[in-house]
């Protein structure tokens, strides 16, 4: 109880809201030539450091809890000190995805916010890796890393990407291990079915679909993405569309049945709620006592046919998820008893919850808006849930959470 005792001491006997407050100008601050500007940055300086000197000279261990003051609100402190209690460790390793998780298309400008950017270089700084996971393409994850975290942080060995939702993993400056491409390690025979996939998408697609999407630029996945705004009814129309001929794409390439497409179908309905519901609204889903022949359905279970509403369609492996990344990332980042953060909104984000719980490996956040089952387990876990947009919140928890443990 001692460490509550201090927490409520620091909030209730400090102002440090305004520590808070004065450590975000000081740190998040704009480079400026004004003259003017950069006094006052100097005088806010002066007092910050002014009031943490007061803070560090009231309390054993101060420099603990000066930074507590300026890195976490009482709400945010004190979440970090039931986290403390539960599991008595710190974490190790943030694994992050990007799209509304970190940033947000209806509140962020679907821009990474510059505070969640500096609370990831100052968990950089006290040694805690990175671990980008996403299912976006290595090449527009470099570039908005770079752009956001600077080129030397990402380079630093210290920050992995986990592409593709779990298809490859890229961590710079681990020599051979800097690129492992995780598809290469799949049977032929789930390969050959991708590249039968992947050379007709285009090559076939209905007129209906014709200039209403497009096929991301993936190294392996398949996933055809709208050319409407995400979200909007357009965008909804043409990802149920894309699906269903996802679905049956699939079908013809599993087998030479002219019923392979039906038997894909069915496989799926069966399996997913999202996919039967599609179908189903489009008067398309098949009998659900349909019979799938032994080998199409071993075949169909190395396959995963997601769907994400008004944002995309997308046939991956089984074998290949944000999970699998992720354990390929934290063994090439050298972190060998992972206590991870794992902040995510989608059913793919939920692998990796699942698998850092299942092994007492880590704790669960995500943004109110996250898909069903992410919400569920976050709430029955911790009930790290946070605003849209504000994925900063969870950060300073946690990073308070670093400063309790010993």
């Amino acid at each position: 109880m001692e460490r509550y005792d201090l927490l409520y001491r620091l909030y209730g006997n400090f102002d440090a809201d305004s520590v808070r407050e004065a450590q975000d100008f000081v740190d998040l601050l704009p480079p400026l030539d004004s003259a003017v500007a950069l006094s006052h940055w100097q005088e806010v300086n002066d007092e910050l450091t002014e009031r943490k000197s007061r803070i560090r000279r009231g309390f054993p261990n101060g420099d603990r809890y000066a930074e507590l003051a300026a890195r976490a609100t009482r709400d945010q402190a004190f979440t970090a000190l039931d986290l403390y209690t539960k599991y008595g460790r710190s974490v190790n390793a943030l694994v992050l995805d990007v799209d509304e998780t970190l940033r947000s298309a209806g509140r962020t400008d679907n821009e990474i916010p510059r505070e969640v950017l500096h609370l990831l270089t100052e968990f950089h700084e006290t040694g805690v890796p990175i671990v980008i996971c996403t299912g976006q393409t290595l090449e527009n994850v470099k570039g908005f890393a770079i752009q956001g975290l600077g080129n030397e942080l990402v380079h630093s060995g210290d920050v992995s990407i986990v592409y593709e939702a779990g298809t490859g993993v890229f961590t710079p400056g681990h020599g051979s291990n800097t690129k492992r491409l995780l598809y290469e390690r799949l049977d032929d025979s789930v390969q050959s079915v991708f590249e039968s996939v992947r050379s007709r998408v285009i090559r076939d697609l209905p007129d209906g679909l014709r200039g209403c999407v497009h096929l991301q630029g993936n190294e392996f996945n398949v996933t055809l993405k709208p050319n409407f705004e995400t979200g909007s009814d357009d965008a909804e129309t043409v990802i149920d569309d894309s699906l269903v001929y996802l679905l049956d794409l699939l079908g013809a390439a599993v087998t030479d049945d002219p019923a392979g497409p039906v038997w894909t179908r069915a496989y799926f309905a069966a399996t997913d709620p999202e996919i039967e519901g599609v179908l189903a609204d489009r008067d398309e889903r098949p009998d659900p006592e349909t019979t799938i022949p032994e080998d199409v359905a071993e075949t169909l279970d190395r396959v995963t046919v997601a769907y994400y509403h008004a944002d995309a369609a997308e046939l991956s492996a089984v074998d290949l998820n944000k999970a699998a990344g992720v354990e390929a990332a934290l063994d090439v980042l050298a972190v060998d008893d992972p206590f991870v953060l794992v902040m995510g909104d989608s059913k793919s984000d939920l692998d990796v919850m699942e698998w850092a719980a299942e092994n007492d490996g880590g704790i669960a956040a995500a943004p109110d808006h996250s898909s069903p089952g992410v919400l569920e387990h976050v709430r029955e876990t911790d009930d790290l849930v946070f605003d849209r947009g504000d994925a900063a919140s969870v950060l300073r928890a946690v990073y308070a959470l670093n400063l309790l443990v010993d």
